[in-house]
């Protein structure tokens, strides 16, 4: 067997820019918003309908009817 007289060099990696730290403090409003967020979606997807209703007819409920069901809340 024959073994090459030159190596091939090996890729060079780029490196990766190191992330910088972000405390928590500059965090908790964004999550505040996110959960707050999450919760009023899943509110209008849950529960917007019968006595529970802000808004008055089937508008919200047949614009997220299929979310409905997808998330397993019963409507029907």
């Amino acid at each position: 067997m024959a073994h090459p007289a030159v190596s091939p060099a090996p890729l060079a990696q780029p490196a990766l820019p190191a992330l910088p730290a972000l405390p928590m403090r500059e965090l908790v409003p964004f999550l505040l918003f996110g959960g707050l967020l999450a919760l009023l979606g899943l509110y209008f997807v849950g529960a917007e309908q019968g006595a529970l209703s802000i808004f008055g007819g089937n508008y919200v409920h047949e614009f997220v009817h299929d979310a409905r069901h997808l998330l397993g809340f019963p409507c029907h």
